[in-house]
């Protein structure tokens, strides 16, 4: 397959992480897969860098970074805590326009965006504007995690849906609309349904054997947010049989106080790590996983089989993992904590109880996301009608 300017298909993939690494890592999945099926990516990014993202093979332009002011993303600051002016936003936007146009891209993809990332608009609007002003431009599609965030202010919604009519081509939805499907989180899916393509869930390639075997995996992700959780387990481990071995993999982003906290609290049968690479494998081997209920680390537990208790990210009024976790409660094959009510006590009770109950069969989802989104490119670029694929993938 190849691109009208003869090469091989050029995608430039834009993605912001603000808080966790979610959206990078099941990004860098993405761009990954469509590497392997020969595509030329340019991925831009926006967020704090992160080791081993976005992968090889990926050309990558890396934006001056932002974060999220606070946990309810209600403002954006730059790497030293400081709120971003507006001469930081421009000089953000020219470059992303540079990129663009230096990529010359076939396919352009927009992680989130218009559903989220609405923090951003002062680039990615521009970046709109510009591609539908082209002669001959690039398909635009917009790639979105299954279950979105509820949205409480008024006409946010309408907002989404008009750029989406007026300025995309399609939707990809990253997810298996037999667990999830987009309407049971954004009520105006009705209206462009024809645009609204699923993908299955983006799951890592089946791992590795384990080179390790822990009892009780611990994990809450990027770590921006996890010191609670951390804190919580090494507590339930202190309670429960000594027996039991735990590895608590604290994150990449835990402050470096509260990591040295929880090494400074951890037992004997507990070992703490930053960062563990292999954690798909490790899961295929541990007898329980206790995290956040985000995208990725679901994916990683249904591919694994493994038996789960969640505590759902929440601050900021956070609904997303919620809606995941008590999805999977309700298929018998997880324990919910709700994180308000969180304490070792009821930590060290979900787990014994999720121990003690009979094992059950990860549900029969579609996890191969990575490698069908490429599919689908492929379709789209050979001049595939976006209607036809839509109304194929809501079928399962």
């Amino acid at each position: 397959m190849r691109s009208a300017s003869g090469g091989f298909p050029r995608v430039f993939f834009y993605v912001q992480h603000l808080l966790g690494i979610g959206h990078l890592a099941r990004a860098s999945r993405i761009a990954q897969a469509l590497c392997a099926d020969g595509f030329d990516v340019t991925m831009v990014t926006g967020g704090t860098p992160v080791s081993g993202f976005p992968g090889p093979g990926i050309r990558h332009v890396a934006l001056p970074a932002v974060v999220a002011g606070d946990a309810g993303f209600s403002g954006l600051a730059d790497l030293d805590g400081r709120p971003v002016d507006d001469a930081f936003k421009a000089r953000r936007r020219d470059m992303l326009l540079a990129a663009f146009r230096e990529a010359r891209p076939d396919i352009v993809i927009i992680e989130a965006f218009p559903f989220g990332r609405r923090q951003v608009r002062f680039e990615l609007v521009p970046l709109l504007d510009a591609i539908a002003g082209m002669a001959e431009r690039p398909l635009v599609l917009s790639s979105l995690r299954d279950i979105l965030q509820e949205r409480s202010k008024p006409g946010r919604d309408e907002e989404s849906v008009a750029l989406v009519r007026q300025r995309f081509d399609a939707v990809l939805v990253h997810g298996d609309p037999t667990f999830a499907a987009i309407g049971d989180s954004f009520p105006l899916a009705g209206e462009i349904a024809d645009k609204v393509i699923y993908t299955g869930l983006v799951a890592a390639p089946p791992p590795q054997p384990a080179s390790e075997r822990f009892d009780i995996l611990v994990s809450a992700g990027g770590g921006a947010v996890g010191a609670a959780l951390n804190a919580a387990a090494i507590a339930a481990a202190r309670t429960l049989p000594q027996a039991l071995r735990w590895c608590v993999i604290a994150g990449p982003n835990l402050p470096q106080a509260d990591f040295e906290a929880t090494v400074a609290a951890a037992p004997e049968n507990v070992r703490v790590e930053r960062f563990r690479p292999d954690f798909p494998s490790l899961l295929t081997a541990a007898r329980l996983s206790v995290s956040q209920s985000g995208y990725n680390t679901v994916c990683d537990i249904l591919r694994a089989g493994c038996r789960a208790v969640f505590v759902p990210f929440t601050a900021g009024g956070e609904t997303e993992q919620t809606a995941r976790a008590m999805r999977l409660q309700a298929m018998g094959i997880a324990t919910v904590v709700e994180e308000r009510a969180l304490t070792p006590e009821r930590l060290t009770q979900a787990i014994e109880a999720t121990l003690d109950s009979p094992a059950r069969p990860a549900p029969p989802l579609d996890l191969d996301g990575a490698a069908k989104t490429a599919a689908l490119l492929r379709r789209l670029t050979a001049g595939a009608e976006v209607g036809r694929l839509a109304r194929e993938s809501a079928v399962r």
